[in-house]
């Protein structure tokens, strides 16, 4: 295994199916191919947010244009200077809980997460983080199904839960290697943090650093230890515009992934250049409304915020030695 923090420069792309660059849209960012990737270069300073919009029944809605949104940072309305709504490659970080706990529930998670992969863009780069009381990146960016499988099924289900300190890795993880401009990481745990050197606080701070990833939590939670764990992984969800999920048995989790595969592939990505320059600093409330004719109550789900001008990487904490296959 190799230790997440102490992982250097990330492994060469592998090759997935050729594709054609995605069609111009008014206003979007412009687009350079990097070997068979597509990458969305960002004008400086501006916020990008990716947005999933929903109708009052909860059914996602992908027909709508740019005049549609409405954009507010601490409450002051902002221009919207790109916008488009396109499947667009995403640089994915799957978290996986290898606590003692997990031992037997690995098989069907391991499944799941590799449907979801499946069921993503092809041209999506994941990379695998499986921790217990420390982290590792058993897999870094690919493409490969065979080599994600093999990642994933390096169990050694034992010890306690960094929850925190794994999850803010691989934030930093998906900020450093700037492979591509949207960022997602699936967090799948049945337990309650009980190992991080990170508060939850510091890690929702660190996840709502500029351009940080959308996470979307899975909570396989015992009744006994759930009051305290759901509200962490919903915090950690919603704050960042993703979705918490706590479903009732294992056999449940194929389709959640599944939904949150969907729900990635519609998203709606607005970006503005802030009426407040990036250099003061400081947090950023962010909200997006969305009216339509047709459409009754529209609701928007995106970041909650962000930290501008902080897009640091972590201190590593000491690291282990790596553990042998």
């Amino acid at each position: 295994m190799t230790h997440v923090i102490a992982q250097g420069t990330p492994a060469a792309p592998q090759n997935p199916p050729a594709a054609k660059p995605p069609a111009a849209v008014s206003g979007q960012a412009p687009v350079e191919k990097s070997g068979d990737v597509f990458v969305f270069r960002k004008e400086v300073d501006e916020v990008t947010l990716h947005a999933t919009v929903v109708d009052d029944k909860n059914h996602i809605v992908t027909g709508l244009d740019r005049g549609d949104f409405a954009v507010y940072e601490d409450g002051q309305p902002q221009k919207v200077t790109s916008f488009r709504h396109e499947d667009i490659p995403v640089a994915v970080g799957i978290v996986i809980d290898n606590s003692g706990s997990m031992r037997d529930k690995r098989p069907a998670v391991n499944a799941a997460a590799i449907n979801f992969v499946k069921s993503s863009n092809p041209q999506d780069k994941v990379f695998i983080v499986n921790f217990n009381e420390d982290f590792f990146l058993d897999q870094d960016y690919t493409a490969s199904i065979p080599k994600l499988k093999d990642a994933l099924e390096r169990i050694e289900a034992r010890g306690g839960t960094a929850l925190y300190d794994a999850v803010v890795a691989s934030s930093d993880h998906l900020k450093k290697s700037g492979l591509l401009e949207k960022k997602v990481l699936l967090v799948v745990t049945d337990g309650d943090d009980n190992a991080s050197r990170e508060s939850l606080e510091q890690a929702i701070r660190r996840l709502q650093e500029e351009n940080g990833p959308t996470v979307y939590t899975i909570g396989l939670l015992a009744e006994e230890r759930s009051k305290r764990a759901k509200r962490a992984l919903r915090e950690m969800a919603e704050e960042t515009g993703g979705m918490a999920f706590f479903p009732q048995g294992l056999a449940e989790v194929d389709a959640i992934t599944q939904q949150i595969a969907h729900d990635i592939r519609n998203q709606y990505t607005i970006g503005y250049h802030p009426s407040k320059p990036q250099s003061e600093g400081g947090f950023r409330t962010v909200k997006v409304d969305a009216n339509a004719k047709g459409y009754k109550k529209l609701q928007v789900r995106t970041r909650s915020g962000y930290y501008a001008g902080q897009q640091r990487t972590a201190a590593p904490p000491p690291t282990p030695e790596p553990t042998a296959k």
